[in-house]
């Protein structure tokens, strides 16, 4: 901890007074697949905040794919767990095997896309980013860059994960109000890196003139940019989502044009520090203890801030 720059002594005194359990507490983390920077990001905030407040992290991969996840749930709610914090990879599809943790009383803290509607499941507390704020922030940088007019692409995550239903919707409500402006295409890339660069093969060649390209993640965006840079078509404007390592070196070079910062360490710790007060402390959902939803938003990342960013994310802290 001490090579992170924070100091061991403060930060146990930190966790100290948030309630850290005398004895080490068992949970279990699940999120939509390692394969994504976002995701392996968030296992190791998670594993970090987790140590901080004498947590024993067990992490279920939900390997990018609805039915991979569901079988590690299931798993998942088959043992006895103090928390279970759980990114699904589609909305709806792991709502059994939560609920069965949920009636036994374990405390589940739902992360960056839906479970289930909060209003239908239980969960302790619900921890996003506002991803209509990230679609629309991002896409009106570029609308912003191109004028005001030309052609743009969205390529969009797992169509079921509803942050990508919101980043989707930012998009639209940007791109309707500019009539100049054409979308060629919004398929999905699946959050799958092989999968965008199939897809931005086909596109590129369609396409002979492409002004910009929004993306619901980095990994995607950058896949995008290695078979732009083959094309040389690198004139294209790219804005991303997560605000990711390499997407803050991207900015800073100026092959992406803006990405927007879903906050993965604050969202992953959050989560563990949310579990903790409800086990140690008793801190219930609602009036003065956790809301049933609380909003993690990160900013909008450009060359100005993204050095600020990336020492942010190195000690997870956004």
């Amino acid at each position: 901890m001490a090579g992170l720059g924070i100091s061991p002594a403060w930060a146990e005194e930190v966790a100290r007074a948030a309630g850290r359990p005398e004895k080490p507490l068992k949970v279990a983390f699940s999120n939509a697949g390692l394969q994504a920077t976002w995701c392996a990001q968030g296992k190791q905030a998670a594993e970090y905040w987790g140590k901080l407040f004498n947590v024993n992290v067990t992490w279920f991969d939900g390997e990018l794919a609805a039915q991979k996840q569901r079988a590690a749930i299931d798993n998942m709610a088959s043992q006895k767990w103090d928390f279970v914090a759980i990114q699904a990879f589609g909305v709806g599809t792991l709502t059994a095997p939560v609920n069965k943790m949920i009636d036994a009383g374990t405390p589940v803290i739902d992360m960056d896309t839906l479970i289930a509607p909060l209003d239908t499941i239980n969960v302790h507390s619900f921890l996003a980013p506002d991803n209509e704020f990230m679609g629309a922030s991002v896409t009106q940088a570029l609308v912003d860059a191109m004028g005001g007019e030309g052609t743009i692409i969205m390529t969009q995550g797992a169509l079921g994960h509803t942050g990508a239903q919101g980043r989707a919707r930012g998009f639209e409500s940007i791109i309707k109000k500019y009539p100049k402006i054409e979308v060629l295409d919004t398929q999905p890339g699946d959050w799958d890196v092989s999968k965008v660069a199939r897809i931005w093969e086909t596109l590129l060649n369609k396409y002979p003139k492409i002004n910009a390209a929004y993306f619901h993640n980095d990994d995607m965006a950058l896949a995008a940019y290695n078979v732009m840079k083959a094309h040389n078509r690198t004139d294209i404007l790219i804005g991303g989502c997560d605000a990711m390592p390499p997407a803050l070196a991207a900015v800073s070079d100026g092959r992406m044009h803006a990405t927007v910062r879903n906050p993965s360490c604050r969202i992953h710790g959050g989560a563990i520090i949310a579990g903790v007060a409800a086990v140690t402390a008793g801190e219930r959902t609602g009036e003065a203890g956790i809301p049933k939803s609380v909003v993690t938003d990160g900013p909008v990342v450009t060359k100005a801030n993204a050095p600020g960013m990336a020492w942010m994310e190195m000690h997870f802290l956004i």
